[in-house]
């Protein structure tokens, strides 16, 4: 370059002041963000870990996890009612729907005492004119083994009339249960009848697929297989959660027809 008389030639910019001076866009580098600094500070960070610290990173983020999700099942736990006397159904349009949980069935067809306890309460409602339709759901898949048909059986032994009992054949877990009680026997509102360790899981799920439900809590509380159900349902709310927002199970929408 050849310079003007009476100045003096400038050296080319070099460095820093030569890239901001051609560049001064550099300055707003997306590498240069916050997010991005701290994402690579993150993963240089993880990449650092040995064995046992990334064992404590997976536990403590499952641990996150479900207690996040236990929050979430435990949503509607404001519905559990354990004094019948507080459950109040007169404004409910007719038929007012109690919708009983199938659970385990002996060999010669005796309830177990958690299903026993759960049809017994599904009496006490009905004798109580607190519903007029009992809707009792279970496993019948196998020829010897038929939850709702020993339910059936109990109920009209008990002063229920058969008409005012619906058989469920097809609720082989909470969520076929619920699902089908909106689905397949039109339920818009509905009792579930549980005890109360299983009646947050069911309330959480009917409530979700849309099927406005209270639930009413049996009596059984303090027996050892009641906390040992309690534990287990930590498992079965996880389940619960997939199945609500990622992984839909398959249900059978057959066999029944709505409630009138």
């Amino acid at each position: 370059m050849i310079a003007k008389r009476g100045t003096i030639p400038q050296a080319p910019l070099q460095g820093e002041g030569a890239r901001l001076t051609a560049s001064p866009l550099k300055l707003f580098d997306k590498e240069r963000s916050p997010e991005i600094v701290a994402r690579k500070i993150f993963l240089g960070a993880l990449a650092s870990m040995n064995r046992y610290q990334w064992l404590i990173v997976v536990l403590l983020v499952t641990a996150l996890s479900l207690l996040y999700v236990h929050g979430q099942v435990h949503g509607y736990d404001d519905r559990i009612i354990t004094d019948m006397n507080s459950l109040d159904t007169r404004g409910w349009p007719s038929p007012r729907v109690a919708v009983v949980f199938g659970a385990s069935v002996y060999g010669n067809g005796d309830l177990s005492p958690i299903l026993a306890d759960r049809v017994n309460t599904a009496i006490e409602l009905y004798g109580a004119h607190k519903v007029d339709r009992i809707i009792v759901s279970g496993d019948a898949r196998h020829q010897s083994y038929n939850e709702p048909k020993a339910m059936y059986e109990y109920l009209i032994s008990h002063a229920v009339e058969p008409k005012d009992v619906i058989v469920d054949n097809s609720g082989r877990s909470t969520y076929e249960t619920c699902l089908r009680a909106k689905e397949v026997f039109g339920l818009n509102r509905a009792v579930l009848v549980s005890q109360g360790f299983h009646l947050s899981r069911a309330l959480y799920i009917a409530n979700q697929l849309g099927l406005d439900a209270v639930g009413m809590a049996g009596n059984m509380k303090t027996e050892q297989e009641i906390d040992y159900q309690g534990m287990r349902e930590w498992a079965a709310e996880l389940k619960a959660y997939l199945n609500l927002h990622f992984i839909t199970p398959t249900a059978s929408l057959e066999d029944g027809k709505a409630i009138n």
